[in-house]
């Protein structure tokens, strides 16, 4: 098992929360993200393969394509990457629930073995609509497979948290034992390959407080927070917060890594090029 239980994480988290300091949990795919994420005081940090196709300077999306097996690079990326250097927060696993090819419970009790603290639900089916999203359903790879892999691994002990779009999503989750409902606005804006159709602030807004409103009527003490859309700072998490104060914190993914990195790297190799030779 991982350093911390499930109870000690819930504890940690609402000791932030009654102390007033946002929940905020960085999606790293990459152990340097991870390490200064953690450093810099991170309450968790959550590893999947789509932080992995984002490091790689794709987008995240390429996590939902046929291009890589996205439990076994979370595997790699846990063992190789972030457990053995993320020490002062808890490490969760982002885990593709509807995958046919593996016997699920079984590759639960192995991230549990090598050390992750946690278990979510990503890639998620969540994110997917249409009839491609029905199609997946009925052919027996739908979001329920998600709301029973986080339940098995809830009632192992470990600590659970769902990516969610509706309420009905969120309280069936809810009602498996999870720990963490995430409130998924969609792809971020902002930086070098952030999405041009993100969702209006209106609707995020709406979104939010529909879960709000289910979750916190039947389990008061799960947390709330959210992920993606058009919060891409500090700043504009501050301003979400007037509109649905009743949101724990913030989960990070190109806003904890891809932006940072986006900034910083561009502006040394300008310093170094600006440098005059001297002979």
């Amino acid at each position: 098992m991982g350093k911390y239980t499930k109870d000690e994480i819930n504890a940690r988290l609402r000791a932030e929360v009654n102390s007033g300091r946002a929940v905020y949990d960085a999606l790293c795919g990459t152990g340097i993200t991870a390490k200064m994420a953690a450093r810099g005081g991170a309450d968790l940090v959550t590893t999947f393969n789509l932080a992995h196709y984002r490091m790689q300077g794709l987008s995240s999306m390429a996590g939902y394509l046929p291009i890589g097996d996205a439990n076994a690079i979370t595997l790699e990326l846990g063992e190789r990457s972030i457990l053995n250097v993320v020490k002062e927060c808890p490490v969760i696993a982002g885990v593709l629930g509807v995958d046919p090819t593996r016997d699920m419970k079984r590759f639960v009790d192995k991230l549990a073995d090598v050390g992750f603290d946690g278990v979510m639900n990503c890639p998620t089916v969540a994110l997917i609509d249409g009839k491609f999203r029905r199609d997946l359903e009925e052919t027996g790879m739908g979001y329920q497979l998600e709301i029973e892999v986080l339940g098995y691994a809830s009632r192992k002990g470990l600590w659970t948290k769902s990516f969610c779009t509706s309420p009905d999503e969120a309280i069936y989750m809810a009602n498996s034992g999870v720990d963490n409902i995430i409130v998924h606005f969609g792809n971020s804006s902002g930086g070098t390959i952030g999405s041009t159709s993100v969702m209006e602030l209106e609707e995020a807004v709406a979104r939010a407080a529909a879960i709000c409103d289910v979750v916190c009527a039947k389990y008061p003490d799960i947390f709330i927070t959210c992920h993606g859309g058009g919060i891409e700072t500090p700043e504009d998490f501050v301003a979400f917060l007037e509109s649905e104060p009743r949101l724990d914190g913030y989960v990070g993914g190109s806003s904890a890594e891809r932006f940072p990195v986006e900034e910083a790297v561009p502006k040394a190799t300008q310093g170094f090029k600006s440098v005059k030779l001297k002979k």
